[in-house]
C-alpha cells in the first residue's frame, strides 16, 4: 500500500463534504418552509402571521436537532460527535428562543384580535387542547434550556442531566401533535402535507435508527463479552472484549465506543472509552484510568461478562490525513487513541509527544516505545508540572521538538487544558486548520 493511496492529496476534505451536505440540507429546507409560509395564506391578523412564521421555523429547528444527535455514521465519521453535540447545543438554544418568541406572539396576536389582556388570552388558550399541547411543549423546552446552561449543567451528575434532557423527545411529540391540530400550513396543499410528513419521518426515523435500532442489531449480531482484564498500572486497566464476527465491525483506530457492563453497573450507566489498540477483527481493547466509579471498577470485571457496545464513533481517524508526516500528541490517558493510530497499518513518518507529570503515570509507555521503534519514528516523553515551568506546547518549544510541524498532520488528545495549549501553539506556528485533528471523547 502506497502512501498516496491512503493520504488525500486533493479534492474536498471529508469534514467539508459533510458540512456542505448539512448546510445544503438546511438551506434547501429553509427555502421550502419560506415558500410554504408565503403561499399558505396569512393568519387572522398581522401579529398571528408573524407567530406562524416563527412556529414553522421552530418545527424545522426541532427536526434539525434530531438529526444532529441521531449519530448517523456518515456524519459522525467526518465531523465527529463532539462537534455535532456542540452544534446540537447551540441549535437547542436557538430553538428555545424561537419557541418562546412564537408562543409570546401567539398570545399577543389573540389578545389584539379579541381586545383583551394577554393574561386572559393565555388562560383562554390554555383551555384549547391544541394550544395547551403547544404550551406544554414550550414549557418543556424552557426547562431543558435552563438545566443545559453551563452554570446549572456543571452542578448536575451526567445521569441526572441526561434524564432531564430526554424530556426533549416528549416536547417534540407534543409539538408535532400541536402542529397537526393547529397550523394551516401543514395542510395547505398536497405538497405541504407530503413535505411535512416526509421531513418528520426522516428526522424521527434517523434518530430511532441511529440511537436504538442500530445498537440493538450490533449487539445481537456480535454478542460482545469480556475476554480479559489486564492491569496496566496501579490506576489503569485494559479490558479486552471479544464477540462474533468482529471482522465485520466497521471500527477504525482513533475511534471510541460507548460501553455498558450490565452485570457490573446499572444498564443505563455508560462510559465513552477510546479503542486503545487497532481493531484486529477478533478483539476490541479499551484502556481506562480510575477517575470515577465506572472506570475504577473495570478491574473487577469477570471474564465472560456481557458487554453492550454502541459505536464505534468519532472522526479522530486517518480518514482525515493530508500529509505523509504525522505528529501525534497525547496527554495522560489520552494516549489510548494515539496508541491505536500509531499501530494502524498506514504509512508515514511519525513523531509522538507524550505529556505526563511523571514517567510512572505514562500508561502504555512500553507499547508506545515498541510501536515507535517499529516505525522508526521518534517519541518524546514530556514530564513535569506545567505550573513549575514545563511548557512544552508553546510555539518555540513545539518547533524545537518538531521542526517540520507545519508540514505534518497533527492529532491531539488529552485533557482540555493541554489540548487548548497545543491548539494555541499550532495556531501561532500557522499550522493549517485542515492538518489539525482534535476531538473530545464524551457523551455531552
Amino acid at each position: 500500500m502506497t502512501t498516496s493511496s491512503r493520504i488525500r492529496r486533493s479534492g474536498l476534505a471529508p469534514v467539508l463534504q459533510a458540512r456542505l451536505a448539512l448546510w445544503t440540507f438546511v438551506v434547501v429546507n429553509v427555502a421550502i418552509v419560506e415558500f410554504l409560509f408565503l403561499t399558505a395564506g396569512k393568519g387572522k391578523n398581522e401579529v398571528l402571521t408573524v407567530a406562524k412564521f416563527f412556529g414553522l421555523h421552530a418545527a424545522l429547528i426541532m427536526m434539525f436537532q434530531l438529526l444532529l444527535v441521531a449519530r448517523l455514521p456518515w456524519l459522525d465519521r467526518r465531523i465527529g460527535m463532539d462537534r455535532l453535540t456542540v452544534w446540537h447545543r447551540w441549535t437547542g438554544f436557538t430553538l428555545l428562543w424561537t419557541v418562546l418568541t412564537h408562543a409570546t406572539i401567539v398570545v399577543l396576536g389573540y389578545a389584539t384580535l379579541d381586545n383583551v389582556s394577554m393574561g386572559k388570552t393565555f388562560l383562554a388558550l390554555a383551555g384549547v387542547p391544541a394550544s395547551l399541547l403547544g404550551m406544554l411543549a414550550a414549557t418543556t423546552v424552557l426547562v431543558i434550556g435552563v438545566v443545559s446552561t453551563r452554570a446549572i449543567r456543571r452542578r448536575l451528575q451526567y445521569e441526572t442531566w441526561h434524564g432531564l434532557h430526554l424530556l426533549l423527545y416528549v416536547a417534540l411529540g407534543l409539538a408535532f401533535v400541536h402542529q397537526l391540530l393547529e397550523t394551516t400550513t401543514f395542510k395547505s396543499s398536497v405538497f405541504a402535507m407530503v413535505y411535512w410528513w416526509a421531513l418528520w419521518l426522516f428526522a424521527f426515523g434517523s434518530l430511532v435508527a441511529g440511537r436504538i435500532v442500530t445498537p440493538l442489531i450490533l449487539n445481537s449480531r456480535h454478542q460482545f463479552r469480556v475476554a480479559a482484564v489486564v492491569p496496566e498500572s496501579p490506576d489503569a486497566v485494559s479490558v479486552y472484549v471479544t464477540g462474533q464476527g468482529l471482522d465485520r465491525l466497521a471500527a477504525k483506530s482513533g475511534q471510541f465506543c460507548i460501553w455498558r457492563f450490565p452485570g457490573h453497573r446499572h444498564w443505563w450507566l455508560a462510559n465513552p472509552f477510546s479503542l486503545s489498540a487497532e481493531p484486529d477483527g477478533r478483539t476490541l481493547r479499551l484502556t481506562a484510568k480510575a477517575v470515577g466509579k465506572g472506570s475504577a471498577g473495570l478491574r473487577t470485571l469477570r471474564v465472560g461478562t456481557r458487554v453492550f457496545v454502541e459505536g464505534p464513533y468519532g472522526a479522530f481517524t486517518s480518514l482525515h490525513r493530508t500529509r505523509p508526516g504525522v505528529l501525534l500528541i497525547a496527554g495522560g490517558v489520552g494516549v489510548t487513541p494515539i496508541r491505536a493510530l500509531l499501530q494502524e497499518h498506514v504509512p508515514g513518518d511519525f513523531v509522538v509527544l507524550y505529556r505526563v507529570r511523571d514517567e510512572r503515570e505514562a500508561v502504555l509507555l512500553g507499547e508506545l516505545r515498541q510501536l515507535v521503534a517499529a516505525r522508526r519514528g521518534r517519541l518524546h516523553l514530556l514530564t513535569g508540572r506545567t505550573g513549575q515551568g514545563a511548557r512544552p506546547f508553546e510555539p518555540g518549544a513545539l518547533q524545537q521538538l518538531v521542526p517540520d510541524v507545519v508540514a505534518r498532520d497533527v492529532y491531539v488528545c488529552g485533557p482540555p487544558a493541554m489540548t487548548a495549549a497545543v491548539l494555541s501553539g499550532l495556531r501561532a506556528l500557522n499550522v493549517p486548520n485542515a492538518q489539525v485533528h482534535a476531538e473530545k471523547f464524551g457523551l455531552a
